[in-house]
């Protein structure tokens, strides 16, 4: 990757994990619309496709100064019931709004540290769901670990309840990293959670790594690899830092100096991306690693991967309920986002409300390019009829990336976008030129990471 690519594309920009993004949603709460747009997809999917569950479990023991999610810092593990317990109401507000019962498509429980919590709780918590809920036979149940505190007992409770996929958050394995991101667990640590969870059964193991980390290095970048060689897991989400101080005040435990600068960076992720091919790993999505016998692999090869606010997926819901502090839930066209402090949230779900505080309804306008964003995004290719409402704008999207052109990172026909292999690297790029609220003129634009 060229240092002039670099420097002329890496611009602020959303990661489109959705689309508005969550900065331009309209600051309003239309709580009726949005319990509304819920009924009506639920009525529509809830047969045909099921529904998505994601659980925000906020608590962790101490603070990952990199961290960009909503979390609580205790060690007081007394908090797990009583949270335990409102999501459950909150759960219970949801059901209320459905006619039939609901099919579960898939659970995910994010954080935070979900693995806080203790196996019996975390039992309560999934019986409690499930025994108001049909699971489908293909569902998928997935969860995020910490290596230092995942046991032998939350491995096989969750495994029990119908978990077959679990993503440990590693980062980097240099200690010098870990220290100043105050990140610390030992190869030996992950190893061990590792190989208990190939013999326990789980299906699906991902890595989270990061490039772009305070003191990180290419050497840092090699090693971190290399062990990731000797544990082989079937995914690896390959994610550029993002530095937001001005939203996480941790980030701001260490200086802009520690940082790899924009060359720097990208020459960490393209090493990274090379010893992984080199290795066997298939590049699909943004960042997104896997091996060839992965489902999510061979979701995308069908066209089939979606991506939603949890990142990519084998399966579409076109319903996605978030439950638990600041989670999105997704009716695809709406969003309604949860209160961030645990405190609100846990009042407002005893006063029997939802505890939803901003929500945004998708235009039509909205809804037409967040579905070729998402085809870009999950396929590096997007086409259309030029007769659709919206055409046109993609039409001038179009003339936006004729430098994107120029460089041979997309290929543009009268109808279409694709972005080449070369450009896989600035799909967001890509993305932002048909992004209708980044050239809103009246709309003020507010701070992004970079790109890359």
């Amino acid at each position: 990757m060229s240092t002039e690519l670099i420097r002329k594309y890496n611009v602020p920009g959303p990661r489109y994990t959705s689309y508005p993004t969550v900065p331009f949603w309209k600051e309003e709460l239309d709580l009726e619309e949005w319990k509304n747009r819920i009924k009506h997809t639920f009525d529509i999917t809830n047969k045909a496709k099921g529904i998505s569950l994601y659980i925000h479990l906020p608590y962790c023991e101490s603070l990952c100064t990199y961290c960009g999610c909503t979390t609580r810092i205790t060690i007081n593990h007394a908090v797990e019931k009583p949270y335990i317990d409102t999501v459950l109401k909150e759960w219970n507000l949801y059901l209320s709004l459905f006619q039939e019962v609901p099919e579960i498509a898939e659970i995910h429980l994010g954080g935070g540290t979900p693995t806080f919590f203790s196996p019996d709780n975390l039992r309560r918590l999934i019986e409690g769901i499930k025994q108001t809920v049909v699971v489908r036979k293909d569902a998928e149940f997935g969860f995020e670990a910490h290596p230092n505190n995942t046991s032998s007992a939350h491995l096989h409770t969750l495994y029990d309840l119908g978990f077959r996929r679990v993503s440990f958050g590693i980062q980097d394995f240099d200690p010098v990293v870990q220290k100043i991101i105050n990140r610390v667990q030992t190869y030996e640590q992950v190893k061990n959670v590792v190989d208990l969870a190939r013999e326990i059964g789980y299906e699906s193991i991902n890595f989270d790594l990061i490039y772009g980390l305070p003191l990180q290095s290419a050497s840092s970048i090699k090693d971190t690899f290399n062990k990731v060689q000797h544990l082989k897991p079937d995914r690896i989400a390959f994610y550029s830092y993002a530095h937001v101080p001005w939203v996480k005040p941790g980030q701001r435990m260490f200086t802009e100096e520690d940082l790899p600068s924009n060359e720097e960076k990208r020459n960490l992720y393209e090493l990274g991306k090379n010893l992984l091919t080199e290795i066997g790993y298939c590049e699909i999505g943004m960042d997104h690693f896997s091996l060839p016998d992965d489902a999510l692999f061979q979701s995308a090869i069908k066209g089939k991967m979606h991506r939603n606010f949890m990142g990519y997926t084998t399966s579409h819901s076109q319903l996605s309920i978030g439950l638990g502090v600041s989670a999105i839930g997704d009716s695809w066209n709406a969003y309604g986002q949860n209160l961030k402090k645990v405190e609100e949230y846990k009042k407002v779900v005893e006063q029997r409300q939802f505890p939803i505080f901003k929500t945004h309804i998708l235009s039509k306008e909205e809804l037409f390019i967040r579905r070729h964003i998402t085809q870009l995004m999950c396929k590096f290719h997007t086409d259309w009829n030029p007769d659709e409402p919206g055409a046109r704008f993609l039409e001038s999207g179009k003339d936006r990336l004729l430098e994107m052109k120029k460089d041979g990172l997309v290929v543009c026909t009268p109808n279409s976008i694709r972005v080449t292999d070369k450009g896989r690297a600035f799909v967001r790029n890509a993305c932002m030129s048909i992004d209708i609220h980044l050239w809103n003129k009246t709309e003020p634009r507010p701070k992004f990471s970079l790109t890359i």
